[in-house]
C-alpha cells in the first residue's frame, strides 16, 4: 500500500462529511484512511463510523479519553500500513485529483518528505492561495542542486507526506499540548533537506478550511505562549539551526498579528518573551488604526438612524443599566408573526413546569390580532419592547429579534430555529448570491455570536448549524418542542380537530403544503388543485397551505379544496391529514414523526437545486434521503394515487429510514427537556461565563431565511 491518510477528529461534526468525501472522491488507489476519534463528544465519531461501514478503506480508531491532536496523530501513524503518511485535519479538504498526482510524484522521486501545495478558504468562502512550493527535481536541470526550502517549506501550514520508514527510524512523533506539530514537521523537513531527499509537488493538493470558532487557533489566551517552548525544543534538537530560527520569527509574528490567538494584553508579553526584532509599537499602531476605522463605520451607521430610533435607543441604553429580571422571558417566532412553532411549545410547557417564569411575546403591529387572549405581548420597536429586551434574562426565538439589541452578560439566548434544513442556510447561501435578497452574512454571524444555545431535532441539523452558523453556542440535541403534539395528541383530540374543520371522519385528507421559491414572487402552485380533487373523488379533501411568506393561497372553488393558509397551527393541519404532498418544505421532516405517507412532488427539482442548493437528494431513492413516493409531473402524482403506490410497502420502508434519520430526538418530551435545561438548571450559566466580548456585539435584522 502506497499511502496512509491519518485524520484525527474532535468537534468537527459540521465539517467532517465533506473532508471524508474529499478523500473518497479521489477514486480507487493504493491508499487507506485512518480516522482517529479523539474522544469527541459531538457527532464526529458517529459520522466516521457511518463512512467506515460503507467503505473498507476507512478504519476508525477510538481513543478512550481526549488526548489532543498530537497523540491522536501518533496513534494513527502507529496503525498505518502505507509506505507514506499524510496527516490531514478533520476539516481539511483534498483537492480533486490530489492523490493521483501525489502517487505519480512519489513514484518518480521516492522522497523522504514531499511538500504539497495548498490554499485556504475562510468561513466567508474567500480562498487565499499560498506561495507555490519549489519545483520538483524532474523540473530542475541536473546541474542545479536541490534547493533549501524557502519560507513555505518551514511553515507548519504546509501539508507534507513522510516516508513511514523515515518517520519511525528518525523517532519522529507529534508532541503533547499546543503547537504539537512544530517539532516533528520542521525537524523532518530539515533532515530531508540536508539529505537531499526533500521534494515538492507544485500543485494545490490540500485546502485548509479556516473556522471562525471552535478551534485552538480561534481561542485567544496565554496557552499560545506554548509556541515559544515548541521552538526552543526544536532549536535544541537542531543545534540552533538558522533556518529554524528564521521559521520561529515568522511563526511568532503570525501569532502576534492574529487577534484570534492573542488578546492585546498578552501580545506585548509574548513579544518580549520572544525577543523578536522590531518594535511592538508597530503592532499597536496597526491595532489603533483598525479600531479607529471600526469606530468611524459604527458612527456612520448610527447617524443613519431615524430620530425616533435614536430616542428609543437612548432610553434603551438607560434600561440596560437596570438589573436583569431573573423570571422574565421574551419569546418571538417567524419575525414577530405571533405565537407559533418551537417558542410557543416551550412557552406552554414553561407555564406548566416553571410557573415563576413570566413570558412576554414580541409581535409586529400588523399581526397583533393573531395574539391569543391572555398572552402578554409587546409591539416590536415600542418602549415596552426595548424595556423587555433590556431586562429579560431569557430570550427565545426561532428567527431574530427586531431592531438590534445588546446581548447583556447574564442573558441566555435560545435559538430554536424553525425547521430541519433541506435547502442551504446560513453561510452556505453565499454560493447563491442572486437569491439572498440583500442578506448580510456579517450580521448572520453577529447574530449567531449572541446565541447561548441552538436547538436541534436530529444529528443532520446539528452538523449543518455547526458549520453555517459558526460561533461558540452550545448545541441542545433535545428535539423540536413543536413536534411533541405528534406523539401526545389523543385520537379523541384528532377527531375533534377534524370536526372543527368540517372534515368527515371517513374522508381521506390530503395536505398540500409547498414551500416558497426565492426566485418567484407570490404563491404559484405546481398543481391544478381542482383537477387533483376531481381525480381523487368525493371521498377526498385537499387542504392547501401556502407558505407564510405569501400570507394567502390562490382563489379556490369547490368543497373538496380548502385554503387553510390562515389557520394558526400547521401542526393541527398535519394531525387532521392522512397524507402530505410537499416539495422542499421542512414540514416533511416534522410530518415524518406521524409515520404517515409523504409524497414529494418536485416538478422543478433541477431549477430549485441550481438556484438554492439542497443538503438532501429527494429524488435519489436512497433510504434516509427520500421520504416516500416521488412525482415530477401532475400525471405522475395522480398515478401514485390511482395505483396506491403513495402508501405501498416500498414507500413505507423509505419513510421508516427517513424517520430514523430525521426524527431521532423527537419523542413527545422535547418541550419538557428544553424547559428543564433552560429555566430549571444552572448549567446554562456556564455558557455565559465562557462568552467573550463578542457577546455584546450589536445584532441587526439580516433578512429572512424562512425554512418551512
Amino acid at each position: 500500500m502506497l499511502l496512509s491518510v491519518v485524520m484525527p477528529v474532535h468537534r468537527v461534526q459540521g465539517y467532517l462529511r465533506a473532508s471524508l468525501d474529499s478523500v473518497l472522491d479521489q477514486g480507487p488507489g493504493a491508499w487507506e484512511l485512518l480516522v482517529v476519534d479523539d474522544a469527541s463528544q459531538d457527532g464526529s465519531a458517529r459520522i466516521a463510523a457511518e463512512f467506515a461501514a460503507r467503505d473498507p478503506r476507512i478504519r476508525v480508531l477510538t481513543l478512550p479519553v481526549h488526548r489532543g491532536a498530537g497523540p491522536a496523530r501518533n496513534a494513527g501513524a502507529a496503525e498505518a500500513r502505507g509506505r507514506y503518511l499524510l496527516f490531514l485535519d478533520g476539516d481539511d479538504l483534498l483537492r480533486p485529483g490530489a492523490l493521483e498526482a501525489i502517487g505519480a510524484q512519489l513514484t518518480r522521486s521516492e522522497p523522504d518528505v514531499l511538500l504539497l501545495g495548498h490554499d485556504r478558504i475562510d468561513w466567508w468562502g474567500d480562498v487565499s492561495p499560498r506561495p507555490a512550493p519549489e519545483p520538483s527535481p524532474a523540473e530542475r536541470s541536473p546541474a542545479e542542486p536541490s534547493p533549501v526550502p524557502g519560507p513555505d517549506g518551514f511553515s507548519t501550514d504546509t501539508p507534507r507526506l513522510f516516508r513511514r520508514a523515515f518517520w519511525t527510524e528518525r523517532g519522529l512523533h507529534f508532541t503533547d499540548g499546543p503547537y504539537e506539530d512544530v517539532l516533528p514537521l520542521l525537524h523532518a523537513t530539515l533532515l530531508a533537506s540536508d539529505a537531499g531527499t526533500l521534494d515538492t509537488l507544485d500543485r494545490i493538493c490540500v485546502r485548509h478550511r479556516i473556522r471562525r470558532s471552535g478551534t485552538f487557533a480561534t481561542t485567544p489566551g496565554r496557552h499560545h505562549f506554548a509556541v515559544l517552548d515548541a521552538y526552543d525544543r526544536l532549536l535544541a534538537r537542531t543545534g540552533d539551526d538558522p533556518r529554524i530560527r528564521a521559521a520561529r520569527t515568522r511563526h511568532l509574528r503570525a501569532v502576534l498579528a492574529d487577534p484570534g490567538r492573542t488578546a492585546p494584553e498578552d501580545r506585548a508579553a509574548l513579544h518580549r518573551a520572544a525577543a523578536l526584532p522590531g518594535s511592538y509599537t508597530v503592532h499597536r499602531v496597526r491595532e489603533a488604526v483598525r479600531t479607529a476605522r471600526a469606530r468611524s463605520r459604527a458612527a456612520l451607521r448610527r447617524h443613519r438612524k431615524t430620530l425616533r430610533a435614536r430616542v428609543m435607543r437612548a432610553v434603551y441604553r438607560i434600561d440596560l443599566r437596570r438589573p436583569l429580571d431573573p423570571d422574565l422571558a421574551v419569546y418571538a417566532a417567524y419575525w414577530n408573526r405571533g405565537v407559533a412553532c418551537n417558542p410557543a411549545a416551550i412557552h406552554a410547557k414553561a407555564r406548566e413546569l416553571a410557573p415563576h417564569i413570566r413570558g412576554v411575546w414580541v409581535v409586529s403591529s400588523r399581526h397583533r390580532d393573531r395574539m391569543p387572549p391572555g398572552i402578554p405581548y409587546v409591539i416590536e420597536g415600542s418602549r415596552a419592547y426595548w424595556r423587555a429586551m433590556a431586562t429579560a434574562t431569557y430570550l427565545i426565538n426561532n428567527s431574530s429579534f427586531p431592531g438590534g439589541f445588546t446581548k447583556r452578560r447574564g442573558q441566555r439566548y435560545l435559538q430554536t430555529h424553525h425547521g430541519t434544513p433541506l435547502k442551504t442556510m446560513g453561510l452556505d447561501q453565499r454560493a447563491y448570491p442572486a437569491l439572498t435578497n440583500g442578506i448580510s452574512f456579517e450580521k448572520i454571524v453577529a447574530h449567531a455570536d449572541q446565541w447561548d444555545f441552538s436547538l436541534s431535532a436530529n444529528p443532520h441539523t446539528t452538523e449543518i448549524w455547526d458549520r453555517v452558523y459558526p460561533s461558540r453556542y452550545e448545541h441542545l440535541n433535545l428535539g423540536y418542542p413543536r413536534n411533541d403534539v405528534f406523539f401526545t395528541t389523543t385520537p379523541e383530540r384528532m377527531a375533534a380537530l377534524r370536526r372543527s374543520l368540517g372534515l368527515a371522519p371517513d374522508h381521506t385528507v390530503v395536505l398540500y403544503a409547498p414551500t416558497h421559491r426565492d426566485y418567484r414572487k407570490g404563491f404559484v402552485p405546481h398543481l391544478d388543485l381542482e383537477r387533483l380533487a376531481r381525480e381523487l373523488g368525493p371521498d377526498h379533501v385537499v387542504l392547501v397551505r401556502a407558505h407564510y411568506f405569501y400570507g394567502r393561497s390562490v382563489p379556490l372553488d369547490g368543497a373538496c379544496v380548502v385554503d387553510v393558509t390562515g389557520h394558526p397551527s400547521v401542526e393541527e393541519l398535519c394531525l387532521v391529514s392522512d397524507v402530505l404532498i410537499t416539495d422542499y418544505s421542512s414540514l416533511m421532516f416534522d410530518y415524518a414523526c406521524l409515520d404517515r405517507p409523504i409524497i414529494s412532488h418536485v416538478p422543478d427539482w433541477a431549477a430549485y437545486r441550481a438556484s438554492r442548493g439542497t443538503y438532501v437528494d429527494l429524488l435519489s431513492g436512497r433510504p434516509g434521503d427520500t421520504p416516500g413516493a416521488v412525482s415530477t409531473t401532475e400525471d405522475e402524482l395522480l398515478e401514485l394515487f390511482r395505483t396506491g403506490e403513495w402508501r405501498s410497502a416500498r414507500t413505507a420502508r423509505l419513510r421508516a429510514a427517513f424517520r430514523e434519520r430525521f426524527c431521532l430526538y423527537d419523542d413527545g418530551h422535547a418541550a419538557e427537556r428544553v424547559v428543564r435545561r433552560l429555566f430549571l438548571s444552572d448549567a446554562g450559566s456556564g455558557a455565559e461565563q465562557r462568552r467573550t466580548a463578542t457577546s455584546r456585539d450589536r445584532c441587526h435584522p439580516f433578512g429572512r431565511e424562512g425554512n418551512r
